[in-house]
């Protein structure tokens, strides 16, 4: 395999436009809904079942026996104020060291939507090392002309965290596993909770990620939802650089845009927050903010009261997951396709003793 090849998938520009918001099938174009996936497949529904029995329950050992120790490189967009891709490799460490796999972790963390260069750099260098497995994401074009290039020419591999949708145009050829929190779940929590709350006809606006996957399967399913089937009324969005800053400026964007807004659906921790500071500079805590993802900066904001409610992820399921196929897969089992870790809606009316029970239970190992 010539390596160079790689060079041209990896700095390819990133620029999507936003889905047609009035097809709601097409918002998602190209990959399969979780729930579809595994409706239409019984014998995955089955292993992700077994799966999700395996991470709730106490670990057994590998039974296999490892010649060597596996390789296993991860590239991960974790210089967020989220602590979702920490914990996770916390998680998928303590939980691989129960299971008694011998393994060597090269890991990468970088900034989302900034160091694509630093992240192409250190994804050609995991394949260039011939890593057994890769733990990388799949949120923008860039990314997946790789993935395709690291399937169809190596032997590693590929773990996508954070996207549970598997592509449709890989049915022959799918990663070894898709697993995360599923976007669109999440997503319909926090609907629920904004249907309950806020009147028909209210006013809102919608601060993306930045361009790419999750901008679609958070954002554009929301407003479908939101818009096209309740009648609440889109005021503004605004993609952001998935920083606090762009969220914080956004924010003041969107209210100087409409004063009269009623709430406003950030699609990521960083954003939210930044969102949350503008408000409280523009003192406006009559305008409802939700977070996403429920990690420890969000779960304080909540407890604070600066932000209303978020959809909080079982966090450290995912680690586990991961370190489970794998022992799977070294003792020659059968791994499934996709797995998605369990949510609970948080919200700020929601008692101090009810938060710490989530917080065991989610970070049960990264906390460690």
């Amino acid at each position: 395999m010539h390596n160079s090849a790689l060079l041209p998938f990896l700095f390819l520009s990133a620029s999507l436009s936003a889905p047609v918001l009035a097809q709601n099938a097409q918002i998602l174009n190209g990959y399969w809904q979780y729930n579809e996936y595994l409706d239409a497949n019984p014998a995955q529904k089955k292993l992700t079942q077994q799966l999700s029995n395996a991470v709730r329950e106490r670990p057994i050992p590998l039974k296999a026996r490892q010649g060597k120790p596996i390789s296993i490189s991860v590239v991960y967009p974790g210089q967020q104020i989220s602590d979702y891709w920490v914990r996770n490799i916390k998680a998928f460490e303590a939980r691989m060291d129960e299971l008694n796999i011998r393994y060597e972790l090269n890991q990468v963390f970088t900034r989302p939507n900034l160091d694509s260069r630093q992240q192409s750099l250190s994804l050609l260098e995991a394949v260039q090392n011939n890593a057994d497995y890769l733990i990388f994401t799949l949120d923008t074009t860039r990314h997946r002309k790789f993935i395709e290039h690291v399937m169809s020419s190596t032997d590693t591999k590929l773990i996508l965290q954070n996207i549970t949708t598997p592509v449709r145009a890989w049915s022959q050829q799918q990663p070894f596993m898709y697993v995360g929190f599923d976007h669109m779940l999440g997503t319909q929590a926090i609907e629920q909770y904004y249907k309950a709350k806020m009147a028909k006809g209210s006013k809102y606006s919608v601060l993306y990620f930045s361009e790419g996957y999750i901008s679609d399967a958070r954002g554009d399913t929301f407003i479908e939802s939101m818009t096209h089937h309740d009648s609440y009324q889109l005021a503004s969005s605004f993609y952001t650089e998935a920083t606090r800053e762009s969220g914080y400026s956004a924010t003041i964007g969107a209210v100087e845009k409409d004063p009269d807004l009623d709430f406003i659906y950030a699609c990521s921790t960083d954003v939210a927050l930044g969102a949350v500071e503008a408000l409280s500079e523009l003192k406006r805590s009559d305008i409802a903010i939700n977070g996403w993802g429920g990690g420890t900066a969000e779960l304080d904001a909540i407890e604070r009261g600066d932000l209303d409610v978020t959809v909080m992820r079982m966090n450290d399921d995912t680690g586990v997951a991961m370190a489970e196929a794998i022992k799977w897969d070294l003792e020659d089992k059968i791994v499934p396709t996709v797995y998605s870790g369990d949510f609970e809606l948080v919200t700020s009316g929601d008692s101090t003793q009810k938060i710490e029970r989530l917080k065991r239970r989610a970070f049960r190992y990264s906390d460690q």
